[in-house]
């Protein structure tokens, strides 16, 4: 393996700050609640609210600000997710009456959460893309109650009016004008507005991730997030401009943003390189994507295919792009990662937006044990069980036995009550 480009090892950040602060603020919410959080509205955003939640007349405002192909090409992406949404929720079915022995029935009923709560970031971008990925999936699992928020644009007191329009398209309850950590620690615990939730999702800053994790427990949350990642193995086959393209446009969502290539080729490594220097000369958001390839940016040249599966194995990326001639041949090798996309046809952007399936990813290897953001991230699989008496009275000796082995007494008086019961009758 030769290295051409070298990223920054990522330090630990000072954990014990961060966690410090944003425990303040949870517990901030929870003892003063409403009043906290425009507290932190006026302190953060320069914003003041007599209401939090957002009207049906801030939402018709909010339409009339977009243009009609605005709303036509949000409607087009939502329909896509929509539909891909609806396909897997249909492959995730009841099971009922399976017996492992006679007169045993088990079987698991498929339940939706009945709240969640759906974060859309403001931050640098006004991100109405999530908007659809987060409330369309909880939508088509059934959740009873799907609320949103966001942070608002700084001393205006609105939420991005895009956003707002995503959020009514995508089929949101309640909407409320609230980011940050306050607003994880209000829909956990609660205030007087906003009741709280069953689960939280959505990707957000360090303050966000932080009280996500710290809620945990308390609420439900989808995983806890890091920077953007797009990693790209490519064996010389493709463009070196299009490859370039991929890195900036995941490292352009903020300076510790990450971009990867494996290859095969050394020469096609140093002329994706060479064609991301062309590009930020260019690229008006390169004052963040320039600092985020130079400094997590990593090229790497790799003996064979089978050692970039490797690579793409250990490193678990959030977006895998396959830019060689066989992609269909590396798939089975394929384990850890968010989101594959296959071919230099499929750009990662398409799935950001438009194509169907979800950019809420796993990142920072989180890959490794879960996927992103789906329907069946708000739905809960519960089992069930039956028996007849004459099951009943098969299996209490031998659970009864088990149950003596552990020393738990209790457990075996309650199989043994039915087995003596039972044989009575």
């Amino acid at each position: 393996m030769k290295i051409l480009k070298k990223a920054q090892e990522r330090t630990e950040e000072d954990r014990k700050e961060l966690s410090g602060i944003v425990q303040e603020i949870i517990d901030n919410v929870r003892a003063n609640g409403d009043d906290a959080l425009r507290e932190y509205s006026r302190k953060f955003d320069q914003c003041e609210r007599t209401s939090l939640r957002v009207s049906k007349e801030e939402i018709r405002e909010a339409y009339m600000q977009l243009s009609p192909q605005e709303v036509a090409d949000l409607k087009a992406a939502a329909s896509n997710i929509q539909a891909f949404a609806q396909a897997q929720r249909e492959t995730v079915k009841p099971l009922e009456n399976f017996s492992p022995m006679p007169g045993i029935f088990l079987g698991h009923r498929i339940i939706p959460v009945k709240s969640c709560c759906c974060y859309v970031p403001g931050g640098n971008y006004p991100l109405y893309s999530t908007a659809l990925m987060l409330i369309i999936p909880a939508r088509t699992a059934g959740v009873e109650r799907v609320t949103a928020c966001s942070p608002v644009m700084k001393g205006t007191g609105k939420i991005n009016p895009k956003t707002l329009a995503a959020m009514d398209i995508a089929g949101v309850d309640e909407i409320y004008a609230v980011g940050g950590a306050q607003a994880i620690a209000a829909f956990s615990y609660g205030t007087e507005e906003i009741a709280p939730v069953d689960m939280i999702v959505g990707p957000g800053n360090r303050f966000v991730t932080e009280a996500k994790r710290q809620c945990y427990g308390q609420v439900g949350i989808d995983f806890v997030a890091g920077p953007s990642e797009v990693l790209v193995i490519a064996d010389g086959s493709g463009t070196p401009g299009i490859v370039a393209a991929d890195l900036l446009a995941q490292s352009e969502h903020d300076v510790n943003a990450k971009g990867m290539v494996v290859t095969t080729d050394e020469a096609f490594g140093k002329a994706v390189m060479e064609a991301v220097e062309k590009e930020l000369e260019v690229l008006e958001t390169a004052d963040i994507a320039k600092k985020s390839w130079e400094t997590y940016g990593e090229v790497v040249v790799v003996s064979d295919i089978e050692e970039a599966v490797n690579i793409v194995n250990e490193y678990a990326p959030e977006h895998l792009e396959l830019n060689v001639k066989n992609p269909d041949a590396l798939i089975p090798g394929l384990c850890n990662y968010g989101s594959l996309f296959i071919g230099e046809n499929t750009a990662e952007v398409f799935g950001d937006y438009a194509s169907g399936t979800n950019h809420t990813l796993p990142t920072l290897k989180a890959a490794r044990y879960t996927g992103g953001v789906w329907v069946g991230t708000f739905l809960k699989t519960c089992t069930q069980q039956s028996m007849t008496p004459e099951a009943m009275r098969n299996i209490a000796p031998l659970v009864s036995r088990l149950a003596e082995g552990e020393g738990l007494k209790g457990h075996k008086q309650a199989a043994d009550i039915r087995f003596s019961e039972g044989k009575q009758d």
